[in-house]
């Protein structure tokens, strides 16, 4: 694919930043994306590897090799038709997405891989800045009846697959707008919200219904779980009113460090200071947490903690450091034992660049106060060297903190919502179905996205959604036509 010889003729080139400085002073995507002609070579360099390891490293097995050649080749219009025969939404993948494809890559075996994730965006931008994304209507209705509970990508691919399979299809959201953790849990620097608007506008042309703060099943839902409802429907209905329901909603439920000091004022889940700052910059009320002048500690190494740096540092923030309880990993992955799957390695991102102190092998051991206020973070370095975690004696420290957000993954879906349908769930407290029909214990409902699977990638969740879009369907009418 590609030129031949163009892996040994062209370096790898990936998308610029706008400086530092200038970039936080706003909440704008702040990386353009390739130009033609840069994203025609990095086609070129895609080689002609016999097997292509980037498709099954991508989750949705995206055609990579053949866009990549359409690129190289300027036919732009063509490699968004194959892009899009296996992503409904390239422009998120493009902009959030690790990348595994990459790490996957052939070329990046002894060099740096095709930059496959700048060539899907450029794809996708062009196609957006022409107009060739475009409602698909289906020509046949089914008069069938699907209810999709979450409004996160798992939900809106599932429901944009099985509208265009002529089902009437109805997404129920709980909170104020369509997107979940698209919307709400990821910074606009990073996803720009119009993007999520650009595809629901294309969703609802192609008959798409959304109920918005409607809450299916029961409360109260647990603290840290953002919830803007209004509304609530028992699952009942949906079982009455509709053909199929499936379950779409995020692994919601923050993981919370019970210690001493955890009642603190500025001690937060970090969704409780992301999603207010999405809400402003979209033109809602202040955020209620303010990092400006404040010395902020965010606990828990990963994107979400890394989107807490970013936001805090926007906010002009004194000190922002980040404090992970896992020890350090290494710059570089050894690649002979890791490739083609995804390395453990130390991955630094734009919001480290923009200032944070990061520490590793550290417990945090209890939140100290004065007068109710969160001051400081009683610390102890850990020792990881037989595998497992032992405290160093005489390594205690304080870390002084206004602010501390709690960014250590989530652990689960909402259970009340499972519990209010009868769903069994798995040891981890996920919807119990497989991946081959995604039915659960119920019938008529199945589940898909972090809802099944736990906490995990947006592409996982598109995959998800379309595998059990075609289950729907093949459920619905004995028979399914939609891809896999």
């Amino acid at each position: 694919m590609g030129k031949p010889t163009g892996f040994l003729e062209y370096e790898r080139q990936s998308e610029g930043y706008e400086p530092v400085a200038a970039r936080l002073k706003h909440y704008r995507e702040f990386v353009p994306h390739l130009t033609d002609e840069q994203a025609q070579l990095q086609g070129a360099r895609c080689m002609d590897c016999g097997i292509p390891f980037c498709n099954n490293g991508c989750p949705v097995n995206n055609l990579i090799p053949d866009w990549n050649d359409l690129v190289y080749k300027g036919k732009w219009r063509e490699a968004i038709e194959a892009l899009h025969s296996t992503n409904n939404f390239p422009e998120f993948t493009s902009r959030i997405c690790p990348a595994p494809c990459e790490a996957a890559c052939t070329l990046g075996v002894n060099a740096e891989p095709v930059g496959i994730k700048s060539i899907e965006r450029a794809i996708i931008d062009k196609a957006g800045e022409n107009g060739w994304v475009v409602p698909l209507i289906a020509t046949v209705k089914t008069g069938k009846k699907v209810a999709i509970v979450g409004s996160g990508p798992a939900g809106l691919a599932a429901a944009q697959q099985l509208v265009r399979a002529g089902h009437d299809v109805t997404v129920f959201e709980k909170n104020d707008a369509v997107g979940g953790l698209l919307r709400y849990g990821i910074p606009d620097f990073k996803l720009d919200k119009r993007l999520v608007e650009w595809r629901v506008a294309q969703l609802k042309a192609e008959g798409v219904k959304f109920r918005l703060k409607t809450l299916v099943g029961e409360g109260p839902l647990p603290k840290g779980v953002a919830n803007d409802a209004t509304k609530i429907v028992a699952p009942a209905k949906l079982l009455k009113d509709y053909d199929a329901v499936i379950l779409a909603g995020g692994a919601e439920t923050p993981r919370d460090l019970p210690i001493p000091g955890r009642e603190l004022e500025g001690v937060h889940f970090a969704l409780e200071f992301l999603i207010p700052q999405n809400k402003e910059v979209g033109g809602g009320r202040k955020n209620p947490i303010d990092a400006k002048g404040k010395h902020v500690v965010v606990i828990g190494g990963g994107d979400t903690g890394s989107d807490c740096v970013g936001t805090a540092n926007r906010h002009g923030a004194a000190s922002v450091t980040q404090i992970e309880l896992l020890p350090k990993p290494p710059e570089q992955e050894d690649k002979a034992l890791t490739w083609p799957y995804w390395p453990h390695k130390l991955r630094t991102s734009s919001s480290h660049e923009e200032g944070c102190t990061r520490d590793w092998a550290i417990a945090t051991k209890e939140f100290i106060g004065e007068q109710g206020k969160l001051k400081a973070l009683k610390c102890v370095r850990l020792d990881w060297s037989d595998g497992k975690m032992k405290e160093i004696p005489g390594s205690e420290f304080e870390l002084k903190a206004d602010l501390a957000f709690l960014a250590m993954g989530f652990t689960q879906p909402v259970a009340s919502v499972l519990d209010a349908f009868g769903v069994e769930k798995d040891p981890r407290g996920n919807a119990a179905a497989d991946t081959e029909r995604y039915a659960t214990n119920v019938p008529k409902v199945f589940a898909a996205g972090d809802m099944r699977r736990g906490q995990s990638l947006v592409v996982w969740a598109i995959r998800e959604g379309r595998q059990c879009a075609r289950a729907v369907d093949e459920f619905l009418m004995g028979s399914s036509l939609l891809p896999r």
